[in-house]
């Protein structure tokens, strides 16, 4: 599974005062691929309301569809509690800010193109890597575990694997073709994770912030393709009065945050579309359907988040995922104000065609 994915398995020197490397000492990650995920999710809790004020900034370099360095990025993110924090993408083509304030309100600047969707990732690369607790919900998914190994470590990787509607009775699921997630073998860190069937993640360089682990390094794969590599340059600590934390005059304070739409609508507003390929293991299985996902379209009309509903082959949920992530919309207007839309997509795959 993608072993052309090459990443230093070793656990260096952290980052000087505020982080340090993980100290905890060698132990074997429990079996239960439900107990994995217990043991590493406090190490991976950035938003305990115990912890000190902080800011980090990384820098990245994005490609294009053939490996080649294209635009430089910056994100920061900024922290002084649960309700109070900021994320901010700046790069020559544009930049985009959140702002969330202790009385509850969202504000946004944006300016000219906004982030793609890997660049959105990278916050939940960073910050929460790790599935949410509804993700993991028995009733909705299965987890398989599968040891993997990767240069000369064997890493335990647990998979969740929804249950498909249409597919419930399926056994066999290659591992990485649902999302995939592979720890350190001694430490509850994790190495790497997989998605769509073809993304895969690299966290390296694992520091300690608090008592929570931080990569250094983070690489996205597209099979061997290059897609983005990020950087952390620093963490430090944050005075919670820090004027970063309070939205500029020239920011935007949505009247509504979010706002469901019908697909038949949605799809008027579609400005780009990536086709998906028809994986070859579903032909030979004759296997034919609707994929059905769920998408948060941003106010910047790019896809920010897609989840699984419905499909009739795992496969096919891959081929997918991957192609939408890639697609733009017009931004939804409601009241001449862009606002975030929830919706669901349907991709079709017929035979013959």
């Amino acid at each position: 599974m993608h072993s052309q994915l090459v990443l230093a398995l070793f656990l260096v020197a952290g980052l000087g005062g505020f982080a340090r490397s993980p100290e905890a000492p060698p132990q074997d990650l429990p079996k239960d691929p439900r107990a994995i995920f217990a043991v590493a999710a406090p190490f991976y809790d950035f938003n305990d309301p115990t912890l000190k004020p902080w800011h980090f900034k990384a820098t990245y370099q994005l490609y294009d569809d053939q490996g080649k360095p294209t635009e430089q990025g910056t994100f920061e993110y900024w922290w002084a509690s649960p309700k109070v924090y900021r994320s901010t993408w700046t790069r020559p083509g544009g930049s985009h800010t959140d702002w969330y304030t202790a009385d509850g309100k969202h504000a946004y600047l944006s300016t000219g193109e906004g982030p793609s969707f890997f660049e959105y990732r990278l916050r939940s690369a960073f910050l929460s890597p790790l599935p949410e607790a509804s993700e993991l919900d028995s009733t909705s998914n299965r987890l398989d575990r599968e040891e993997m190994k990767l240069g000369t470590a064997k890493m335990p990787c647990v998979m969740v694997v929804p249950k498909m509607p249409q597919h419930g009775q399926l056994q066999e699921v290659p591992l990485g073709l649902f999302p995939t997630y592979c720890f350190d073998p001694n430490l509850p860190a994790l190495r790497v994770s997989y998605s769509f069937g073809t993304v895969t993640e690299g966290f390296d360089a694992i520091a300690k912030v608090q008592g929570r682990f931080l990569p250094k390094s983070v690489l996205f794969f597209e099979g061997k393709r290059l897609i983005l590599t990020a950087k952390l340059e620093s963490v430090e600590g944050l005075s919670p009065s820090d004027p970063a934390l309070t939205p500029g005059v020239q920011a935007t304070y949505p009247r509504i945050e979010k706002v469901q739409v019908q697909p038949s609508l949605a799809i008027g507003f579609l400005i780009k579309k990536v086709q998906p390929i028809y994986p070859q293991d579903a032909k030979d299985a004759h296997v034919s359907g609707k994929v059905v996902l769920g998408a948060i379209i941003g106010r910047d009309g790019r896809i920010h988040e897609l989840r699984v509903i419905e499909a009739p082959w795992p496969s096919l949920v891959a081929s997918a995922m991957w192609s939408v992530s890639q697609w733009t919309y017009r931004p939804y207007l409601l009241n001449g104000e862009p606002v975030e839309v929830d919706t669901t997509v349907n991709v079709i795959y017929t035979l013959g065609n």
